[in-house]
């Protein structure tokens, strides 16, 4: 027989255990943000942006769309050219980084929009003054170098990367990082809620008595607790004593 769950009964599983819930919540949304504030390490980012025009010689040419296809598909070429060994030895020499060549490769983005000729180097760094060393410098070396290995003269640095007065640090996003936190925690109370509830094979309630064992309930014994024990108890025992005239103290004096 395929079991059901209506929408009443998922409400209930998820109010009993609503205080395992916002544990769990409350405790991913804490690590988070210890995680984002006190353990990960703030970098930041600078860009430069150099443009792929026409070469000297060409310049009294008026532009077509030929020649702007050609400059957007060599810079695809230009992108490789930058993060080689070539190009990123020479930067960690004039700034004399504690980088090998692959590690700078992964701190060091190249991109450029589609159909534009301008093309954007970003570096990112745990100090932000080296991020925008980084981003200059591999700029210039690649300005210099690129006429050894195409003979080409038709680059020019259209921004350079500068220095904020207070920089901002692009990762970690601490508030990111706490929101998903939030949004995990509750799916891992809810998941483990249901398990729990799923796990669960004790009878609790008349419910139970009737989905278990398919009987009707015929009657409910109410749960006493030791404060109404001791209640009646006070209230029962002259009563037992009267019961059919006799009582107890009665009898002493007899």
């Amino acid at each position: 027989m395929e079991e059901t769950i209506s929408l009443k009964e998922i409400f209930n599983v998820i109010k009993k255990r609503l205080l395992l819930i916002m544990a769990i919540t409350l405790g991913t949304a804490v690590v988070a943000a210890v995680v984002s504030y006190f353990v990960l390490t703030p970098t930041y980012q600078s860009s430069s942006q150099f443009i792929v025009n026409q070469s000297p010689q060409e310049q009294n040419v008026p532009y077509n769309v030929n020649d702007i296809r050609a400059n957007v598909e060599i810079i695809n070429t230009y992108n490789v050219i930058i993060k080689s060994p070539a190009i990123l030895g020479e930067v960690i020499k004039e700034l004399d980084l504690p980088y090998s060549v692959q590690a700078l490769s992964e701190n060091i983005t190249v991109s450029n929009e589609q159909n534009s000729q301008v093309v954007t180097v970003t570096a990112v760094d745990e100090h932000p003054a080296l991020a925008v060393d980084i981003a200059n410098t591999t700029v210039a070396v690649f300005q210099d170098k690129v006429q050894e290995f195409m003979n080409v003269d038709n680059v020019s640095v259209l921004t350079e990367a500068q220095l904020s007065p207070n920089p901002t640090p692009v990762a970690p996003n601490p508030v990111l990082n706490i929101a998903i936190a939030i949004v995990l925690g509750i799916m891992i109370g809810v998941g483990l809620a249901f398990l729990l509830e799923y796990l669960d094979n004790t009878v609790t309630t008349e419910d139970d008595v009737e989905k278990h064992l398919g009987l009707p309930i015929l009657g409910v014994i109410s749960v006493i607790s030791q404060e109404d024990m001791r209640s009646n108890q006070m209230s029962f025992q002259p009563n037992r004593q009267k019961r059919g005239g006799f009582n107890a103290a009665q009898k002493e004096s007899v």
